[in-house]
Parts: structure tokens; sequence; C-alpha cells
């Protein structure tokens, strides 16, 4: 008897989808939708995680809710979403607005109640199903600019309400607000030598491919000369019809004699494996050059969900004789896709370009717990903390640890340690990181004549001390000022050595809010009739 389970398991899709409900959300923005930044796309340690709608290059456009529910948390934060309101919904979904101007209605009254009771304008709450309903298309708040937002715009996501990871939104019907038929547009293809011995096309170090466009619209590279083992990376962009700019690519798929042995798509994933952005990107080429190149091979696996490869993890080893051809598909959401075939052959050529040599002191193996001592420092590398190994350098000068350079990412958190008994205001002393001129704090902690930190970066670390208080200044001078034509009070709060830890405003000996912008270092208090006085205020 004949039997066809191979057959079958070769059937299978690469690529498993949910189905999602398509008619039951509508748009948070009453104006056509244009984004500025689409699901997956790839961003500074992270993928990002939803939609960033165009506002019109201004803040105060109406937030809808996108279907009815209730706020089920509310975020006001001066980094990341800014001012965030999350809405559950009875179908097992969770939307979250995000970058906020303020909220409307009962839901700002909440949040004031509750910045006021707390004392404190970052707050995080989590009301109850009855506390603050809405339904579909009431105006939740009003867009702005707020966090870590770079211009007016509204983020806009969906969760799953029980895991809480993170889903495309054009999953959701979102597809249809968006004309889209332009393919995806790759602008180079790197192939990689994987060993130190290996090399393509006479080169120890990674080489752009020439491409040429065929008359069915797909691309052939340059024939690839390999001798070891090669992988390949590429750049890619993705455009619709109404947005104008150029957001992140949807899928990629990579296939060795037709079959496929590496790729991703960005349908959902959790927050715990956004930070796997660093391990897709050529991390070097992207410090460096500021080019994201995705790279469709891996060294080392690691437990990234969206990624689907077989055994060779993407990388191809021709042999004599035996001749490859990789291809690479690159899609958007509706399909519309971009085709390269890559030609691989053996070949023993001499090298002509050398990799540099390496400058090293320590080689740290991506798998194992590694700790490394230099004069008072120690470093302690946990298992997994980075993605490959690699030669690691390291030198320490008294009160500086040259550890590397941010040229290797990091995917958890690593232990820093500094042993000194007789440095004055140990309370007052930290570890921070030198970038670009600046020094960076790094929360630290004193015991028994040390002093440790947790930190997620290589590059030069200092141990200094801060004794120097926060400065406060006033754009203009107020004393004396009538006040009865003003809306608000603005201050400056800046500090060059550990930063703002808190600020606290009083009016009349009672606190005030005073909201922060970590963009501008200020502080806004709108003013309240009901808390001034007749005369003067203080």
């Amino acid at each position: 008897m004949k039997f066809v389970r191979i057959l079958l398991f070769f059937c299978t899709p690469f690529f498993a989808q949910t189905n999602y409900p398509t008619d039951y959300f509508t748009s948070p923005l009453s104006i056509p939708m244009q984004l500025s930044g689409n699901f997956g796309e790839l961003r500074n340690n992270h993928f990002h995680s939803g939609l960033d709608y165009k506002t019109n290059q201004k803040e105060g456009l109406p937030v809808l809710a996108a279907a009815s529910g209730y706020v089920s948390r509310i975020k006001i934060s001066t980094f990341g979403y800014g001012k965030a309101i999350y809405i559950t919904h009875p179908n097992g979904y969770t939307t979250v607005y995000g970058h906020l101007q303020k909220a409307n209605g009962a839901i700002e009254s909440y949040i004031k109640y509750t910045q006021y009771d707390q004392k404190s304008f970052e707050i995080e709450q989590f009301p109850l199903a009855k506390e603050l309903p809405v339904k579909q298309g009431d105006t939740i708040a009003w867009s702005g600019n707020t966090g870590g937002s770079e211009g007016p715009h509204l983020h806009f996501e969906f969760r799953d309400s029980k895991t809480e990871n993170i889903i495309n939104p054009l999953f959701f019907g979102f597809d249809k607000l968006l004309k889209d038929t332009k393919k995806p547009f790759v602008t180079s293809v790197l192939a990689y030598p994987i060993t130190p011995k290996s090399s393509v096309n006479q080169s120890n170090i990674p080489i752009v491919l020439h491409l040429s466009l065929q008359k069915d619209g797909t691309f052939i590279s340059e024939n690839v000369r390999v001798h070891g083992s090669v992988g390949f990376g590429i750049t890619a962009q993705d455009y619709d019809d109404v947005s104008y700019n150029a957001n992140g690519i949807y899928k990629v798929q990579s296939y060795r004699n037709g079959s496929p042995n590496f790729g991703y798509q960005f349908d959902d994933f959790a927050f715990a494996e956004t930070r796997y952005v660093n391990a897709l990107l050529d991390y070097v080429r992207y410090i460096k050059t500021k080019q994201r190149v995705q790279k469709l091979f891996q060294t080392n696996p690691n437990d990234w969900s969206l990624l689907h490869t077989d055994n060779s993890l993407g990388i191809y080893t021709p042999l004599p004789n035996v001749n490859q051809v990789a291809r690479i598909e690159v899609s958007d959401f509706n399909a519309n896709t971009t085709s390269i075939q890559i030609p691989i052959e053996y070949a023993k050529d001499s090298v002509v370009i050398p990799a540099p040599q390496i400058d090293s002191n320590y080689r740290v193996k991506a798998n194992q717990d590694a700790i490394v001592e230099q004069g008072n420092f120690t470093v302690f590398f946990p298992a997994k903390t980075f993605y490959d190994d690699f030669h690691l350098r390291i030198k320490a000068t008294q009160d500086t640890l040259q550890l590397h350079e941010d040229l290797v990412p990091a995917h958890t958190n690593f232990q820093l340690s500094y042993v000194d008994s007789l440095r004055n205001y140990p309370e007052k002393t930290y570890f921070a990181l030198i970038e670009k001129g600046n020094t960076i704090y790094s929360p630290t902690k004193f015991t028994k004549n040390t002093y440790k930190s947790y930190v997620k970066k290589l590059g030069t670390y200092v141990i200094q001390t801060d004794t120097i208080a926060p400065t406060i200044k006033l754009p203009k001078p107020l004393e004396g000022r009538w006040i009865s034509n003003e809306t608000q009070l603005n201050f400056e709060i800046t500090d060059a050595g550990s930063g703002i830890k808190s600020y606290m405003g009083y009016l009349n000996s009672q606190w005030v809010l005073f909201e922060y912008d970590n963009k501008t270092n200020k502080i806004t208090h709108i003013f309240n009739d009901e808390q001034l006085l007749e005369g003067a205020n203080e």
C-alpha cells in the first residue's frame, strides 16, 4: 500500500491565520486614513505595534471609539505612548489610542481626579467595566503629540484582551480603508559570508548584489560564487496609493530550489518579542549607516514566534557541480509581491576583499553565562543576553569601563558592578553611559562598597557623582504680573547629571497639576479659576 503522508505534510500552509471580525470596528478618525507607520515596521529596538494615523500635521482632531465597550486602562506617561486610552470590547479585543492631547468628558474628569488624588502627572489606572462605558463613534479624546511621538499623529492598535498579544489592524477590515496596488520596493540585496573562511564573489565581507529587472517584473541578481556558506539580506519598503511615504513590509519568504526555507509575516506578536527586531537586522550596518537590512538567515536560533525556517536557518552551502537557486519574495498585506531570483554556484576563488582583523580579548558565547572582570569592574552576561557569539573588547581605567561598543545588540539586561569603598556621596553615585558626548543615567544601587546597575547596551560607562540640584527657569518674569488674562503657567526644568526624577507644583500651598513634556523640558499648569485667589497668588 502506498501512503501520501509526506505530500500532506508539504501541503500544510507555512503561515496560519486566524479569522478576525472585519465589519465590527470603525476608524478612530473621521478623516480619510493615511499612514505614517504600519504594523510590524522596523523601529529603534522594537517592531511597531499598530497603525500611525496622519492627522494633517496638527493636533486636536476628535478621536473616536472604534467600537462599543469600556475604558479598561488609562496610562499617562512622559515617554512611550504619552497619554493613552485602552478600550476593551465584548468580542475579546482591546483597542489602544496613543499620543493623545487630552481625553474627553467623563474620561478626562476621571484622569484629573486621579492625578490630583495621587499628586502625580504620570498615572496608570484600570477602571472597572461600569465606570467608563463608551459607544462606537463616541469622541473619547483629541489627537496629540505626547510621549515619544516625533510629530502629531494617532497611534492605534489592536490587542487580544486575554493574551495581550498585538494584532495587525488590517485583519479587522482596515485594509479596505487604504487603497494599495503597489508592490513593495526592494532597494538592495546583500550576500553574507557566514563563517570566517567563507567567501562570496571573492569577498570575506558582505557585498551588495547587482539586480536586473525582467520583462515579467521580477528581478534576477548577478551570479553568487560561494566558497563555504552564504546567507542573504534585503532592504525593502512598502508604499500604498494614498499615504505618499515609505512604510514597513508585511511578509518575506525565501526559497531554496523552490522549497521554503526562511520566512516571517507580521500577523501578531507578544510585547516580550518586540526586541527581536535587533536579531532580524544587520545591527552593525544599522548603527553605522542607519540602513535597516533584514537578514534572511540565522546563525543561532532564537524564540521569535513569527519566524519560520527549515533546518538550514536560511543558510546556503553549495557543493562542487551542484548549483542552487535562491528566491526571495516580499509581499504586502494585499499580496502585491516583488520576487528576486539569485543563482548560487560553488567556487573556490581567491579572496580579494578580506575581513578586518578581530581586536578582542574575550569571546562571549550567546548560550552560556559569562563573567568578565577588569580592574574594579565586573560584568555578568546571563545566557541568551545576546543573539550570537562574538569577540568582546573590554578595558577598564579608574572610573571608566570601555565595554566593546554598541555594535552587538543585547536582548536582555546584563549587570555591571563596581567596587569602591572610598568615594564620597555613594548614594549620589551611579553608572552613566557615554553617548554622543552626553552621559545617560542608569539606575544604580549601592550595597557593601559595591555599585550595581542593570543595562541593555554595550558601550563606554563611567562612574560619576551628582551633587548639583536641577534647575528651574521661567520663560518670562512672573513676579508681580497680572494673570487675570493668562491661561497657563510654564516652567523649564532640567538637570545636567542624573536627570529629573520627580517634581511638584503648588499654588497657594496646594498641590496643582503640572504636565511634563520631555521633548521640551517644560512643565505646564492650566489655570483653574477655582484655584486662584483675588489679588496676589503664590
